[in-house]
């Protein structure tokens, strides 16, 4: 049975929380043209722009679900239509009439986990700062010049910690005096807040702003560019400012500046893949190439769809919880990319590209023919 909802509210609550720029939509199209899910499947958003239009009525559509808030569109769009923000509306509007994507379970899941650990798996708080053991990593005070906020997935996924330990190297190493939160960290919200969930996104914002004042916290170095995200463009929201800066940027910035020095050759051809949320929503493109350039036999090789025109892995907009079927996953695609133009390592600067493209090494049985690597891994094998 369809989830109706009354139009005005619909409207209402488009107009509220997705601002009004769907109205400015004439249909052309060009948001189809340059989404990803048309590489693999028949998607869209136009449909929903013109829905959004006319009421969104039926709102127990998996189409909803759907965006990976990859930022290809907006960027595009000729009107000015912010197809990100109503296409989240639409999921707010959902969550609020008890409608999640199918299967339900990982998304109800992911929440469980947040409201009561602080992050999205559902692991233990006490233990989110275990990656750091035998690091010499130090509980953050205030008079430190940095605070890493390490996030979820590199504080539990087991192949996520091996990025968060390489950036603990790298900042000893440098000589930063750097601490962490550990177990008064919470997820930044990010991906719970683009399944619709506003309120739970509030709640975790909200804790992390407190500990962050109480912790007289000013600097914060993020490994995510979904955190990095968050809390450079999102948390202002409630009236606090701290500095943000992405691994990226600081690598290039520590090496620059002489505080990182490079003293091995690395001799492979590497591609690098932007990730949306550090490209396209950001803007960082530069910073980690050059960082990467650095490096003394390197070869660094551009695949198609790079930079602006960046291929999305398809772990935005909340979809890392959710399931995508073999045959339509953007990750399986720009692995093959990588390998035809020769790379024999795929390096990136994100844990949700990270876990896909992995995921692709498998399903595509090309473990030995390519490596996935985050940007401080290399750089950690160089210095």
């Amino acid at each position: 049975m369809e989830t109706v909802a009354p139009l005005e509210e619909v409207l209402d609550l488009i107009n509220e929380t997705g601002g009004e720029s769907f109205k400015f939509c004439y249909q052309c199209g060009l948001c189809d043209t340059v989404c990803p899910w048309n590489r693999v499947r028949t998607f869209s958003m136009r449909k929903l722009i013109r829905q959004a239009n006319f009421g969104l009525t039926e709102i127990e559509n998996e189409e909803i679900w759907r965006c990976t808030t990859c930022g290809r569109c907006p960027d595009r769009c000729p009107r000015g239509v912010d197809q990100i923000e109503v296409g989240v509306s639409a999921r707010r509007i959902a969550t609020e009439f008890g409608v999640f994507p199918a299967p339900v379970k990982p998304v109800r899941g992911v929440a469980a986990g947040l409201v009561a650990e602080g992050n999205p798996f559902g692991e233990e708080r006490k233990n989110r700062a275990d990656w750091a053991k035998g690091l010499s990593v130090k509980p953050f005070t205030e008079d430190m010049e940095i605070l890493y906020f390490s996030g979820c997935y590199l504080s539990y996924d087991p192949r996520l910690k091996k990025v968060a330990a390489a950036t603990a190297n790298i900042l000893n190493k440098a000589g930063i005096d750097f601490g962490i939160l550990g177990s008064e960290e919470n997820c930044c919200g990010e991906s719970i807040r683009k399944t619709g969930d506003e309120e739970l996104f509030k709640r975790l914002a909200r804790e992390n702003i407190k500990t962050f004042i109480d912790h007289g916290v000013h600097k914060i170095l993020v490994s995510s560019p979904h955190c990095y995200h968050t809390f450079k463009n999102e948390y202002p929201e409630f009236n606090v400012n701290f500095e943000i800066v992405h691994i990226s940027q600081y690598l290039f910035e520590l090496i620059n500046e002489g505080r990182l020095e490079i003293t091995k050759e690395y001799g492979k051809k590497m591609t690098y893949h932007d990730p949306c949320y550090l490209g396209r929503h950001n803007g960082i493109y530069n910073e980690p190439r050059e960082a990467l350039k650095k490096i003394p036999g390197l070869e660094l090789i551009e695949m198609p769809d790079s930079m602006e025109d960046s291929l999305c892995c398809g772990g935005g907009g909340g979809r890392i919880w959710m399931e995508t079927p073999k045959g339509e996953r953007f990750s399986d695609l720009r692995l093959e990319q990588a390998m035809e133009v020769g790379a024999e390592v795929l390096v990136t600067a994100c844990p949700y590209c990270i876990s896909n493209f992995e995921d692709s090494r498998l399903t595509l049985d090309v473990v030995e023919k390519i490596e996935v690597k985050d940007i401080t891994e290399i750089i950690q094998e160089v210095i």
